[in-house]
């Protein structure tokens, strides 16, 4: 091998970590991808019952060129691996006061059935200046913020160099100290329809009542870029990824834990194995959650040290996965069935640690766009409702019988599924303490950190470790964050950054 070249450790097989090991195989290097468990996938992982296929885990695909740009790394077409779908509408929204809205892709049409839905309000114009505002945003967020190792401020702007109007600008429009639900409904003043802007935040678990108002750039971002569903469903993308990490010579290890990392002097040597093996590496890319990473691959004082820092956990939540005998007609492919009062919900959620009474429930029914997930006139309902992570006197095996009845009749109520308890033959379900079980996260939360704090909540421990030469990290506990397109950025950003510094005279602590 070349003096470039190096051999890599990619701990955890979920979307970002199969992103690292496609585009480190594209640039040369040797890649062995380890899961603790027998699939490859992570939470994009499937569950199949009498004709029933669910996807487990992520269901909403927005910015394809994201996957665009890793396949590309190999010289690759991704049409080629997948079959992608435009979705339009995008979301279904039922409200508890009985009315419905559909979020519809393009702003102007949207804005003029806001106009009719609340009229007299000034919402539609709103929305337009939203929009606007949002895709500033997204326009800074590409500049200062994607496809680069990221940790805190000072990586974004290099302050001697960027030091002129233009950045200035750039820094004055992130709204820093105002959060993503006073930002909405500064401009949308219906408090249904700002209940609804609110739940891009629901992509990354947080609270939008604490999150920073960068966040509202994700609405220009699914409005420029659209909804995608991938045929086959989001299972679908991890096995293309994985199809393609194989292709680049890539090996795929299911069924290995990783328990440790074998260090010297602060730097990567190896990995430990859970039968007690090591094995040499130059370098780790960790796609498990980055603050059990350092507790627990890393420990020491290292691990103590993020411990101390104070990250919390996003949400977690309850998912059920229902077989129907037949399909409901009036729902969309995607659907948000909205609770009494968004910032009752949000409070319980992540403010009082507790269930919300009245939560929203997300729906994905897929059986419209690809009839194979369900027996013929069926469908494969996914519902997941948001909840707090983990705390010490959460028992879910004693919480969840009362809430799923609390889940059930939600959609009964405000959903228009009043015999949905007799439309069912499969269910499943996983709480916030089998997400934490079965997956290497935080506190059974779903989407990695919580993006809370209004000036620097946007930030998430870096892709380039600051304390471990030759490790990176990847996921959505990583930069810049959780949602499929920025878990999978994630995952280019760590191996751009391992490259980077394989081709530099040494391995660079930090940036």
């Amino acid at each position: 091998m070349s003096g470039s070249t190096k051999t890599v450790a990619v701990i955890g097989g979920g979307l970002g970590g199969l992103a690292s090991a496609c585009v480190l195989g594209a640039r040369g290097h040797k890649v062995t991808l380890y899961d603790k468990n027998d699939w490859i996938g992570g939470k994009a992982a499937v569950f199949t019952e009498d004709g029933f296929r669910f996807d487990m885990g992520p269901t909403i695909l927005t910015v394809p060129r994201v996957l665009e740009r890793i396949f590309a790394e190999a010289g690759r077409d991704l049409n080629d691996y997948l079959d992608l779908r435009r979705l339009d509408p995008q979301w279904g929204c039922f409200f508890d006061d009985g009315t419905r809205f559909d979020l519809a892709e393009n702003v102007e049409e949207m804005a003029v059935a806001m106009d009719r839905f609340a009229p007299g309000r000034g919402n539609g114009e709103g929305y337009r200046k939203f929009q606007a505002m949002s895709e500033n945003l997204h326009g800074v967020s590409e500049r200062f913020f994607f496809w680069k190792a990221v940790e805190d401020l000072f990586d974004t702007i290099d302050v001697r160099a960027n030091l002129n109007p233009d950045t200035l600008r750039d820094v004055m429009s992130l709204r820093m100290g105002r959060t993503v639900a006073g930002t909405i409904r500064s401009h949308v003043k219906d408090e249904r329809l700002a209940q609804m802007l609110d739940h891009f935040t629901q992509y990354v678990g947080s609270n939008p009542y604490g999150s920073p108002a960068v966040l509202c750039a994700i609405a220009h971002m699914q409005a420029a870029e659209g909804i995608w569903y991938p045929m086959g469903g989001t299972r679908a993308v991890a096995e293309a990824l994985a199809k393609l990490a194989g292709e680049l010579g890539a090996t795929l290890k299911p069924s290995t834990e990783i328990t440790g990392l074998d260090m010297e002097n602060g730097a990567v040597r190896g990995v430990k194995r859970a039968d007690g093996g090591i094995e040499p590496f130059d370098c780790v890319v960790s796609n498990m959650d980055s603050i059990r990473t350092y507790r627990e691959l890393v420990g020491g004082d290292v691990g103590a040290r993020y411990d101390r820092k104070g990250f919390e956990p996003a949400c977690s939540g309850v998912v059920l996965y229902l077989g129907l005998n037949r399909r409901y007609d009036h729902i969309l492919h995607h659907d948000f069935v909205f609770s009494r009062d968004a910032h009752e919900e949000f409070d319980y959620i992540y403010n009082k640690g507790e269930p919300a009474p009245d939560p929203t429930a997300y729906l994905c029914a897929p059986s419209s766009t690809d009839p194979s997930v369900a027996p013929e006139g069926g469908e494969a309902l996914y519902v997941l409702v948001h909840t707090p992570y983990l705390r010490p006197h959460h028992d879910w095996s004693q919480m969840f019988p009362a809430y799923r009845q609390v889940i059930l009749d939600k959609l009964k109520r405000t959903a228009g599924m009043a015999d949905i308890e007799e439309r069912i033959v499969v269910e499943r379900h996983l709480t916030p303490q089998d997400i934490h079980d079965r997956y290497k996260v935080l506190n059974g939360a779903i989407y990695g950190l919580a993006s809370h704090g209004r000036f620097l909540g946007a930030f998430k421990p870096g892709n380039r470790s600051r304390d471990v030469k030759g490790l990176y990290l990847a996921g959505g506990a990583a930069h810049p964050g959780p949602g499929m397109p920025m878990v999978m950025m994630s995952g280019w950003i760590a191996a751009d950054a391992l490259d980077q510094d394989a081709r530099g005279p040494a391995l660079q602590q930090a940036s």
